[in-house]
């Protein structure tokens, strides 16, 4: 410290100071994340929230264990007046919170996105090392920090699994799909209510694939009736939209026999990511050279899904995200609706497979899902012929207790509340009579009093890159 004291640079007096008051309560990490979501690209916005949330991490155990256990002083080295705060810290100085929290921003971010760790790893160190040329920490506090803030960002990892960046296993047809360069025979629906990244992903479509019909969706409500005609008239059948507008298509496809094109522009996009469909243009490549795979389909009753169909306490949970998500955005929305859920929510009385159970969820999956636990995250295969079936038991002593320590230790998948195997079909009935409330790929229905959950007799074609 009184070496850097000692030296002189105007990067030490001017650049330093800045960068240490810029990250002043995160907000240069605030800044970064809000960038990273701004973007196009579905990993940068995971990046940016595993950042913030490896931040929360960080700061509680940087100001709550670390301050309050290690009562060291500031250090009382002299530094130039150009490079003091103007105010100087009043908590103790061991650890640094600027350090933990520029570390668990970069641990975070780079989990999910590699190419960041570099830029914003330089950055974090940084932020550290300003803290020391301004004379609010000794260096080895920031060793400290820094630890907390790699710790931090890795343990996010326990209650939200990172998602493999590869796409999952398919089978290959013995006839690909057509190859169409221009889109001929393409029937496209564009879902415009659906979260689409794009102010006009119909012109964009449109100039890629001259030779295909662009339909727009002003709204969801129309989007069945225009998928229906589409499946009429197309070749080949597209669409343009989140999970739900993906659900709708693939049914119609799978009745009609048609190839499906799928190009991601949801909010979460769960089937394009594990199909490997990340973008637009990985679409329009892949029906340019009719690259293709058969994917497994499967029916809650008469209802479609290509992902999880849900009964229980995530039902609830997708409703009141929906009753908050207009006023707050979808990702805080749900993380308020989690709570909300976990507090007031009951379980149900089901018969399932024949044998009457109390339940606080059953969860089956379109193909086996990873990991096992509280937050499924990908699919190694989309044709294994199986549904991923979990269920938390409610019938246990203090089930609801056991849930809510379960899920906030990331144990749940070793919890003996948690019960989970695999099966090519799963019959649901409730014992009051009552229809069965559903959740198919993150929309609510209202089924009869029994549904049987299966997989549709035929898979559907659908187009990837590089199959």
């Amino acid at each position: 410290m009184a070496r850097v004291s000692a030296a002189r640079s105007p990067v030490l007096d001017r650049v330093m100071p800045a960068l240490s008051r810029a990250a002043d309560h995160s907000g240069l990490w605030m800044v970064v994340a809000a960038a990273l979501a701004g973007t196009e690209d579905k990993w940068a916005r995971r990046a940016a929230l595993r950042g913030l949330a490896s931040i929360a991490i960080a700061s509680a155990t940087t100001n709550v264990a670390g301050k309050g256990l290690i009562r060291r002083l500031r250090p009382a080295s002299e530094v130039p007046l150009a490079r003091r705060p103007a105010r100087v810290p009043r908590s103790t100085s061991f650890p640094s919170g600027h350090a933990a929290s520029a570390a668990a921003f970069a641990t975070g971010a780079a989990l999910e996105l590699p190419v960041l760790a570099a830029p914003v790893g330089a950055l974090a160190a940084a932020v550290g090392a300003s803290r020391v040329v301004t004379g609010v920490h000794y260096p080895s506090d920031v060793m400290a920090g820094f630890a907390i803030g790699t710790c931090a960002g890795l343990l996010t990892v326990r209650w939200w699994p990172l998602r493999r960046t590869e796409p999952a296993a398919a089978i290959r047809p013995r006839r690909d799909a057509p190859a169409e360069p221009a889109g001929k025979g393409l029937v496209l629906v564009v879902n415009k209510a659906a979260g689409t990244t794009s102010e006009n992903p119909a012109a964009l479509i449109q100039e890629a694939l001259p030779d295909a019909r662009i339909v727009l969706a002003e709204d969801g409500d129309e989007l069945p009736a225009l998928l229906g005609e589409a499946a009429a008239s197309a070749r080949i059948l597209g669409i343009a939209g989140g999970d739900g507008s993906v659900q709708l298509a693939a049914g119609l496809a799978a009745d009609k026999g048609l190839p499906l094109l799928v190009i991601p522009a949801g909010t979460f996009n769960h089937f394009a990511t594990d199909l490997g469909v990340r973008t637009m243009q990985d679409a329009v490549d892949a029906l340019r050279h009719g690259d293709s795979v058969l994917v497994d389909v499967a029916m809650a009753g008469e209802r479609t899904f290509l992902n999880t169909a849900s009964t229980g306490v995530y039902v609830d949970l997708v409703r009141a995200r929906e009753e908050l998500e207009g006023r707050m955005g979808k990702w805080p929305a749900v993380l308020v609706a989690l709570a909300r859920v976990l507090r007031s929510s009951q379980p149900q009385n089901l018969i399932v497979n024949g044998r009457r159970r109390r339940v606080w969820l059953l969860f089956a999956g379109n193909c086996r899902y990873e990991p096992a636990g509280a937050a499924p995250s990908y699919r190694p295969d989309l044709s294994d012929g199986q549904l991923d079936i979990r269920m938390i038991d409610g019938s246990q002593p203090l089930a609801r207790a056991r849930l809510i320590a379960a899920v906030a230790m990331g144990t749940l998948a070793r919890s003996r509340i948690y019960r989970t195997w695999t099966a090519p079909a799963l019959s649901i009935r409730t014992q009051d009579g009552s229809p069965v409330q559903l959740s198919t790929d993150g929309e609510v229905v209202t089924g009869d009093p029994a549904v049987t959950l299966r997989k549709r007799r035929h898979p559907l074609l659908v187009y990837r890159p590089g199959a």
